[in-house]
């Protein structure tokens, strides 16, 4: 019997308007016309109409990665396949829609927008479960991201976690280690905040790296010992991750690719005790977890913390679970598997 030809693949994402962890899952694409950057978010209809229209009847296994609509993609033939790979059921119609309505904020239009809210997300919701329908396998990142797949769609999935380049990050053999870090984009949802106050109160050195729209913010909570990096070479962040005592976590992930990087660089994490942290950071073995989000659950978390040793390698190791070459060995088994 003649081999079966290769099959044409199309990788299907939500949008690459922003650098966070769903886009390390994707090729990014660099020359996004400015003029249409962040419009995505006036028009959630618009977005899954769109995905449905995209004609993909060229390809014989089509991917998608999805935190929003990219799984609104439709398949065309019968002998297709789609692989939807969920980063989480979108968060501001399902698992954390109260917390979007309350927080939903657009400039001057919000007071216009908002009563809208409930019967946008209606919408959206019955939109987002028709777009279950077609998918043939269901790929979760984080154990908690395959809970909230079975609460809200009422399917099962396997868990793959997102690739880390883990060895980008392995620690030198000796090295003194020094303050607290924490990076990543400067939204509310990072919980930069908690960070910033927790090292005010107990006095301690913590560098924060990266920007975005709440920097000014945070720059006007830091005390004295809180040092504002902006964004770094790659480099310079693995160095700083490697020179380390901890990194500070508190926010709540559906993954959480930056507590694995810090592992991978030897240094143990401080995390807030639910989403992806979980999947990641055992509580005295790579780090401490804290229950509540506040500023005396953490401060009480890194008390702790600095009457613990951990080992840089012994966190390596832990980090490797989470390596690259795993993420790229169990997509391919998956994707041959669905193929034949």
């Amino acid at each position: 019997m003649p081999a079966r030809p290769a099959p044409k693949i199309a990788i299907v994402h939500d949008w690459l308007t922003t650098d966070g962890g769903a886009e390390l899952v994707v090729e990014a694409l660099h020359n996004l016309p400015r003029s249409l950057r962040y419009k995505h978010v006036l028009w959630p209809t618009l977005r899954a109409k769109a995905f449905r229209a995209l004609d993909l009847s060229e390809f014989d296994i089509i991917i998608s990665s999805s935190s929003a609509e990219a799984k609104s993609v439709r398949k065309t033939r019968k002998d297709q396949v789609h692989i939807a790979y969920i980063h989480t059921p979108i968060r501001y119609y399902w698992s954390h829609y109260e917390e979007f309505r309350r927080e939903f904020s657009f400039g001057a239009l919000t007071p216009f927008i908002r009563p809208f809210i409930p019967m946008l997300v209606k919408r959206m919701r019955k939109l987002d479960l028709e777009s279950i329908d077609g998918l043939d396998l269901l790929i979760a990142n984080s154990s908690v991201t395959q809970q909230r797949i079975k609460q809200y769609y009422g399917r099962s999935s396997t868990i793959v976690h997102p690739p880390v380049d883990v060895d980008r990050f392995t620690p030198p053999p000796t090295g003194e280690r020094h303050g607290f870090v924490m990076w990543g984009r400067h939204v509310p949802y990072k919980r930069f905040d908690l960070a910033i106050k927790a090292a005010n109160e107990l006095g301690v050195p913590l560098t924060i790296v990266g920007a975005g729209p709440d920097t000014q913010r945070l720059k006007d909570l830091a005390g004295p010992t809180v040092t504002f990096a902006g964004r770094i070479s790659d480099d310079d962040l693995t160095a700083l991750a490697q020179q380390s005592e901890a990194l500070l976590f508190p926010n709540e992930e559906d993954f959480g690719i930056t507590a694995v990087e810090a592992l991978a660089a030897g240094t143990p994490v401080i995390a807030y005790a639910k989403g992806g942290a979980l999947d990641i950071v055992q509580d005295g073995e790579s780090g401490v977890l804290f229950d509540e989000q506040t500023v005396e659950s953490l401060t009480e978390a890194i008390q702790r913390f600095q009457t613990m040793k951990f080992l840089p390698a012994t966190l390596h190791r832990k980090a490797k679970r989470f390596d690259k070459g795993l993420f790229a060995t169990k997509m391919r088994k998956i994707i041959s598997d669905a193929w034949r």
